[in-house]
């Protein structure tokens, strides 16, 4: 009798913790996009350009623009961090993951890291088109870019592809101390990526808190409409169990 009790209880649980993931994942997308929404019009309308130059230069040494705040290796590392964000790199990664799972015949997986990048990096080269932002002029640049400046395509790309990896890898991990540094790693790798840009001077600050937030709504949005096609999936299949049974 107890554990007649208990199942309902159980599945209400069950039920209320499902909802409520996804309600935070509706609201994720939704300030996501308020966020980008909010910068690009202040980019647009030149708002925020005296902030972003104001950071750019407060990260230079006062009598030499050309050399950085910090050590001298400080640089070199920066360099070094911006590559994981840049275009060989996220290809590499994504190539062999998707290689990956689709050897392991995972490939809903396989579609929503492929979607997921793809679908980023179109609608990252699509945003800069439009906005048509040049990269910062105020201070001189620490390595060589040539494309526009917002959103940030390294910034974005990072979320895109790093919180996607970490969603896909999070579940297969058995405890839950174990998951959160999954996703902290992730979202600690898309922090550093972006302030390399800054640091190194090529990409204004709301350059890269457009990439990131852009990058985290559309990342967001392909994880929820796999969830979604999954879960259609198993209640389709339940379905289908349960009226084998009747007949």
């Amino acid at each position: 009798m107890r554990i007649r009790h208990l199942r309902p209880v159980g599945y209400a649980r069950d039920l209320v913790r499902r909802e409520f993931k996804l309600l935070v994942t509706i609201l994720v997308i939704v300030a996501s996009l308020w966020t980008f929404l909010v910068l690009a019009n202040a980019v647009d309308g030149g708002a925020i350009q005296e902030f972003d130059d104001a950071v750019l230069v407060s990260l230079r040494q006062a009598g030499n623009q050309e050399v950085p705040r910090g050590p001298a290796w400080l640089s070199e590392v920066m360099r070094d961090v911006t590559s994981l964000g840049g275009g060989p790199v996220i290809f590499l990664v994504t190539l062999t993951v998707a290689i990956y799972v689709g050897l392991h015949r995972k490939y809903q997986a396989l579609v929503l890291l492929l979607v997921t990048a793809v679908g980023g990096l179109l609608l990252e080269l699509g945003l800069k088109e439009f906005f048509g932002r040049g990269r910062p002029s105020i201070v001189p640049h620490l390595m060589t870019v040539n494309s526009l400046s917002f959103p940030s395509g390294h910034s974005m790309m990072a979320t895109v592809v790093y919180l996607v990896l970490a969603a896909l890898l999070a579940p297969q991990v058995p405890d839950r101390r174990s998951r959160i540094f999954v996703i902290a790693v992730a979202l600690l790798l898309t922090f550093v990526i972006g302030v390399s840009r800054v640091y190194l001077g090529v990409h204004y600050p709301s350059d890269v808190l457009g990439g990131w937030s852009v990058g985290l709504a559309w990342a967001t949005l392909c994880w929820l409409a796999s969830w979604y096609i999954e879960r259609r999936r198993t209640a389709r299949g339940s379905v289908n169990a349960v009226n084998e049974l009747q007949e």
